[in-house]
C-alpha cells in the first residue's frame, strides 16, 4: 500500500543553453559591472558564479549545503550543473556531473538519490529521489549538450526525462501531477505534492527537447494547482500541498507545517523565470513581502494562523522578491540586489544566483 512519505522534510534552515544564447548577450552589460546603490561596483554574474563555486563546490564536484550539516542534494547538483553551463564552465560541469552520476544515480533507473550525507555510515541510505533535482539535472544536460555539442549529454537527458515521465508524472483525477519522489507521497485519502518542485524553466527545456503531451499537461495543470492551491491572509502556496483522492480539493499537507516558507519561496522565482507569473499571483507575493505587520520581510508565514517568522528573510529570499516583484522592463538588476558574499549559507547563495539567471533569461529575446 502506498503511504505518505515524509522523507523529504523541509530542508531549509535559517542560518543555515543557442536557445539560451540570449543569456550570454543579456549578460554583456552585467559582465561589465554596474554600480550598486552605495556607489560600489556591483559584482558581475561571472564573478558571482566564481564566488559560489569557491564557497560551495568541493574539488570533486560535490555541492555542499553548508547550512545543513554539509550534506548534498540532487537539487544542489542540478543547480550547480545549470550554473556551470550558463557561465560556460566546462571543467566544473564535468566534475559535478561525474560526482552526481557516481554518487547519486539510482541503481535501477536514471533518477538520482535526493540526499547524500558524508557523515553517515551509508551516505545514501534513502534511495528515493527528488523531482526538482532530476528536472534541473536533465535541463542542464540539455543545455550542455547543445552549447558544447555533447551528444552524450543529450542522450543522458533523454533517458532521464523518460524515466521522469514514467515514474514521476501521474494522472490524478482530472489532473496530471508531478510526484515529489518516485516512492510514496500517496495515501488512501490524498496525494501530496510540492509546488516548488514544478521547476518550470527546467520543465520547458526538457519539453522543448523531448516533446510530449504529458509535459504539456503537467505544465498546464501545475500552473492551475499553484493558482488554486493558495491559502491564508496573503493567499500564498504552501510548501507542501495535499490533493484529496475523493474530490480533488486542495489543502496544506497535514504532515508539514502549513507554511509559505523556504520551499514555496521558489514558486514565484520559477514562475517569473518562465514568464508565467500572472498579475494576480505577483500581487499576492508582493503584498506579503511588503507586509506592514512585520518590521522586516519575513522568511515565512503560517497560512492558518497568520503568524510570521520572528526573523527576517535571508538574502536569497530577498533576491527572489526583487526579481519576482519587479515591474520595470530594465536590464539592470534591481537596486539592493544581494551578493553571494552576503549569503549565510549554500541555499541562500544558490537562490541569489538562480535569481540572477532568472532575471536575465526572463528579459532576453
Amino acid at each position: 500500500m502506498d503511504s505518505i512519505e515524509t522523507r523529504h522534510p523541509s530542508r531549509r534552515r535559517f542560518l543555515r543553453w543557442a536557445g539560451h544564447a540570449g543569456l550570454a548577450a543579456g549578460c554583456a552589460d552585467a559582465c561589465h559591472g554596474a554600480q550598486a546603490a552605495d556607489g560600489k561596483a556591483r559584482p558581475t554574474d561571472q564573478q558571482e558564479w566564481e564566488a559560489f563555486k569557491e564557497r560551495y563546490v568541493a574539488p570533486d564536484g560535490r555541492v555542499v549545503d553548508t547550512g545543513n550539516r554539509r550534506i548534498s542534494h540532487s537539487e544542489g547538483q542540478g543547480w550547480g550543473l545549470l550554473f556551470a553551463v550558463t557561465f560556460d564552465d566546462r571543467a566544473c560541469f564535468d566534475r559535478m556531473l561525474d560526482w552526481t552520476s557516481h554518487a547519486l544515480r539510482r541503481p535501477h533507473d536514471s533518477l538520482h538519490i535526493w540526499r547524500f550525507d558524508p557523515s553517515a555510515r551509508d551516505p545514501v541510505h534513502d534511495h528515493n529521489n527528488a523531482a526538482d533535482g532530476d528536472l534541473f539535472i536533465a535541463a542542464a544536460l540539455v543545455r550542455s549538450g547543445r552549447r558544447w555539442n555533447r551528444p552524450d549529454h543529450l542522450r543522458a537527458a533523454a533517458v532521464l526525462a523518460q524515466d521522469m515521465l514514467d515514474l514521476l508524472v501521474r494522472p490524478w483525477g482530472q489532473r496530471t501531477i508531478l510526484l515529489p519522489g518516485a516512492d510514496g507521497f500517496t495515501s488512501a485519502t490524498s496525494l501530496v505534492i510540492n509546488p516548488s518542485y514544478y521547476a518550470f524553466p527546467a520543465l520547458d527545456d526538457i519539453a522543448q527537447f523531448l516533446p510530449s503531451e504529458r509535459w504539456d499537461a503537467l505544465r498546464r495543470d501545475g500552473l492551475a494547482l499553484i493558482g488554486e492551491g493558495r491559502f491564508g491572509r496573503w493567499m500564498l502556496p504552501p510548501d507542501w500541498l495535499a490533493i484529496s483522492r475523493e474530490n480533488g480539493s486542495l489543502a496544506p499537507a497535514p504532515a508539514w507545517p502549513p507554511r509559505y516558507s523556504y520551499d514555496a519561496v521558489r514558486v514565484p522565482l520559477y514562475l517569473t523565470w518562465s514568464r508565467s507569473l500572472s498579475p494576480v499571483l505577483q500581487q499576492a507575493f508582493t503584498t506579503f513581502w511588503s507586509s506592514n505587520s512585520s518590521p522586516f520581510m519575513p522568511a515565512w508565514a503560517d497560512l492558518e494562523t497568520g503568524a510570521l517568522s520572528p526573523y527576517p528573510a535571508p538574502p536569497g529570499m530577498v533576491a527572489i522578491s526583487l526579481v519576482a516583484g519587479a515591474t520595470a522592463a530594465t536590464a539592470d538588476l534591481p537596486a539592493g540586489f544581494p551578493s553571494i558574499a552576503s549569503a549565510p549559507d549554500y541555499y541562500s547563495a544558490a537562490l541569489i544566483l538562480l535569481s540572477r539567471i532568472a532575471w536575465r533569461e526572463s528579459r532576453s529575446g
